[in-house]
């Protein structure tokens, strides 16, 4: 069985979140999320636990073990990490190496598996210079980016920066299935 960590953030679009553990699982995938303090404000923990049937880490000293540090032991067990929906704000953080809560500090760790990051904002905040400059440097430090799409978003407007359908975000993970 694979293990995939699925980070969730603070967008609106984290509501998807359980769907896309519902659908991995499915595939027989062993689900770690972690969840931004952002992210878990839009959708529980608990039900990220309840999908998962894994605990589920928001804390950076979340540490309850004594002889495991989570946010190193964890991505080292992993064959796979997504990041979805993704802020421009979890987006600038990883560009730019900071780790200030459980989710950077395990991307910082985590090294030699596919990362793939669904981005999901609004538009002026997805096209703004700073966010293409982030996702360029992603690109160049391997990670696959899975487009968001152009749908009405939650100011109202529509424009490009929902994020992309769960079915599409589960094939580009289905495509890394025999890597790593």
């Amino acid at each position: 069985m694979k293990t995939i960590i699925l980070g969730v953030t603070g967008s609106i679009a984290a509501y998807k979140a359980p769907d896309i553990v519902s659908r991995l699982k499915k595939h027989d995938y062993d689900v770690h999320v972690v969840m931004t303090k952002n992210g878990a404000a839009f959708i529980t923990p608990l039900t990220m636990q309840t999908m998962s049937l894994n605990r589920v880490f928001v804390d950076t000293l979340q540490e309850d073990n004594p002889k495991e540090v989570i946010h190193i032991n964890l991505p080292q067990k992993a064959d796979l990490l997504l990041i979805a929906p993704a802020t421009a704000n979890i987006i600038a953080k990883i560009a730019h190496g900071i780790a200030d809560d459980m989710l950077t500090s395990m991307v910082l760790a985590t090294h030699g598996i596919p990362k793939l990051l669904a981005p999901a904002m609004n538009t002026r905040m997805y096209e703004n210079q700073a966010t293409m400059h982030n996702i360029e440097i992603l690109k160049s430090r391997g990670w696959e980016i899975i487009d968001p799409r152009v749908a009405r978003l939650a100011c109202g407007h529509e424009g490009k920066g929902a994020l992309a359908e769960v079915s599409v975000i589960v094939d580009h993970v289905l495509k890394k299935r025999d890597i790593s």
